[in-house]
């Protein structure tokens, strides 16, 4: 029995076909030019060359590749640029204008990871000195792009401007940036202490790790990195300090109130900046965060704030219940911080022992957690004077806060410079050695510091 052929599905397919291949071909013309295979070759030539830093060499093949297939590689633009830097470098007077151009036709043909791109085109022009408009310029595509994307210095530099453009002409402009600015930071923090949390597990597992891995290791790329963005988040708020007062932000909010009692991103910022700012006794801040719970009643946030709100007016039971809800649907991050605030609310009241056990449920959360052992180690620094009966086991209450800094900057490096201005101070009120001896102690030698610390450190 013979099969009957269906023509009109052949015919159909070969249909189909012939419009995939046309398709494919299009599209690889688009990306490779006229000439694929010499375009292919090309790029694999000085790509070898500029790996081996023979920038001459890879002149030639580049530039062709740059003329006649730009939309083939980034290579292309990555390389292009360690090749012009070369030539600036060895003073050719029109490298500069080579690196700008390079740098606009990479945005055109891969207009991606643009917050780093527009911030590393803002480095060369600093460097080669460029105007400030030139420079600001850059910084604010960047920063309009992916702020999070900026190097730590750009940052610094962008805000900065910003603050000394607007800051007597339009404040709001520069509250609201500071805020992208601090959320970017945070972004930045919370990727990079993620990285550094995973990498150190490895480590202690005594896993291998990448070259990339060791590379960031030998060179402590976490540790100067997070120690930089610890910096810039002090920087920001020194510039904003002498203009964030609650006696201007609330005026300033109160203008715009009506406006955006639907924004939930506006009343959010607005919140967080009076909650730092001290404000949050103001009646403003009570009815704002009545608003924003109306309109935003699952957001964690503004729970946390209700609850505050709450818990302060002596309404326990409803800020007990609003207490559970909010641990209950809160992610680790979520818990961490809640239990924190707690934390800080009882150090406050001088509640030094439950505050410890809220901090350290902070931790059990989100083990690098670091800001919570600096409140520990704050509260046994408070405490020093009332721990012990003589001036040596005082003393050594200053040795265990200062264990819990190291521990601080340990699982996260972003606060070292915030860690070592306590270091600082406690080891100053550390035991001396001439005590140590009179007492006939040995350094090293272990010690249980008393009363509510109750922990074991070693004498310095």
């Amino acid at each position: 029995m013979k099969t009957k052929i269906n023509t009109t599905k052949i015919k159909g397919f070969a249909l189909m076909m012939f419009l995939f291949i046309g398709v494919t071909s299009i599209s690889a013309q688009d990306k490779y030019g006229s000439e694929p295979e010499k375009c292919k070759t090309n790029i694999s030539l000085f790509h070898e060359d500029v790996k081996a830093k023979n920038y001459k060499g890879a002149l030639e093949t580049w530039s062709w590749v740059y003329e006649n297939c730009p939309k083939a590689s980034k290579h292309t633009y990555s390389d292009g640029l360690k090749i012009a830097k070369d030539q600036l470098k060895n003073g050719d007077a029109n490298a500069l204008d080579l690196i700008n151009e390079i740098y606009a036709k990479r945005i055109e043909h891969f207009p991606t990871n643009l917050g780093k791109v527009y911030s590393d085109w803002a480095k060369v022009l600093i460097k080669n000195g460029s105007t400030e408009e030139e420079v600001f310029e850059k910084l604010n595509l960047a920063f309009e792009s992916d702020p999070a994307g900026m190097s730590v210095n750009n940052i610094y530099k962008f805000f900065q401007t910003v603050v000394d453009k607007y800051k007597d002409t339009n404040t709001q402009k520069v509250f609201d940036t500071y805020d992208e600015v601090l959320e970017a930071v945070d972004k930045k923090i919370g990727k990079m202490t993620s990285e550094y949390s995973d990498l150190q597990t490895k480590i202690d597992a005594g896993e291998s790790l990448s070259k990339r891995e060791q590379w960031r290791v030998d060179n402590e790329f976490f540790e100067k990195n997070l120690g930089g963005l610890g910096k810039i988040q002090g920087g920001l708020d020194g510039m904003v300090e002498s203009i964030a007062t609650c006696d201007r932000l609330i005026p300033l909010y109160k203008k715009t109130y009506d406006a955006n009692k639907s924004n939930i991103v506006w009343l959010k910022r607005t919140a967080n900046r009076l909650n730092k700012k001290g404000c949050k006794n103001d009646p403003f801040f009570v009815s704002l965060i009545e608003n924003w719970a109306a309109a935003d009643a699952t957001n964690i946030d503004v729970l946390k704030y209700l609850e505050s709100i709450y818990r302060s007016q002596g309404r326990a039971g409803e800020a007990d219940t609003l207490a559970g809800k909010i641990y209950e649907m809160g992610s680790p991050d979520d818990k961490a911080r809640f239990v924190y605030s707690q934390a800080q609310d009882l150090f406050n009241a001088g509640k030094y022992s439950q505050a410890r056990t809220k901090a350290r449920e902070a931790v059990s959360h989100v083990p690098n957690y670091g800001k919570a052992y600096i409140l520990i180690a704050r509260m046994y620094a408070k405490s020093a004077n009332s721990c012990g009966s003589k001036e040596f086991e005082k003393r050594m209450a200053y040795v265990a806060a200062a264990n819990k800094i190291h521990q601080a900057i340990r699982v996260n490096p972003s606060l070292k410079s915030q860690g070592n201005r306590y270091l600082k101070n406690y080891r100053g009120n550390f035991p001396d050695k001439t005590l140590i001896f009179n007492l006939g102690k040995t350094s090293g030698a272990s010690h249980r510091v008393g009363c509510w610390i109750g922990e074991t450190v070693r004498i310095p």
